[in-house]
């Protein structure tokens, strides 16, 4: 096992729209890749909904924090009519990532004045979004979608999470 792999560890997050959710990790310190496409569970979360899976080193950024900035950027308190395209979901690799993923999202609960929607579920499969749509806040920062539904996520990064962000720029 190498070292980077030591280093690095992964959890696969769905909530909104992936592109949304792309730039929004994309944006953070010690976050080494994100891979936007949609996940599926077992149980009653076998179809692929939108998500991300987004590899991050846990000495710069704890599970913790990306869970809460997950929270504060989607709607996680809204059982809304399209919640099986955009599951609001924290997708976990092990059996010590989902317990530790419920404790955290147990604990941000009191953040929250509504019941959070969010389920810890464990991770099946993914398949990848295609190439035209990755990466599609960086290559269309401009365009109506990012500056009505990303830059805001993006502006509460700057606000409440710059400890966290890289530099980010519309």
């Amino acid at each position: 096992m190498s070292t980077l792999h030591l280093k690095q560890s992964k959890i696969a997050l769905g909530g909104g729209c992936h592109w949304c959710t792309e730039a929004v990790f994309q944006s953070l310190r010690g976050v080494e890749k994100v891979e936007q496409g949609y996940v599926t569970s077992v149980g009653n979360a076998t179809t692929f909904s939108e998500a991300v899976v987004v590899h991050f080193n846990p000495q710069k950024i704890s599970l913790a924090v990306l869970i809460e900035i997950h929270l504060y950027t989607h709607k996680s308190t809204v059982a809304h009519s399209m919640r099986e395209k955009y599951r609001s979901a924290v997708y976990t690799f092990s059996e010590a990532q989902k317990e530790a993923s419920e404790i955290i999202l147990q604990k941000l609960q009191d953040n929250f004045s509504e019941k959070l929607v969010t389920q810890v579920l464990s991770f099946k499969s993914f398949k990848g979004s295609r190439e035209a749509i990755t990466n599609y806040y960086q290559k269309n920062p401009h365009k109506p979608f990012c500056e009505r539904f990303i830059e805001p996520k993006l502006e509460l990064l700057r606000k409440e999470f710059s400890d966290f962000t890289n530099k980010i720029t519309p």
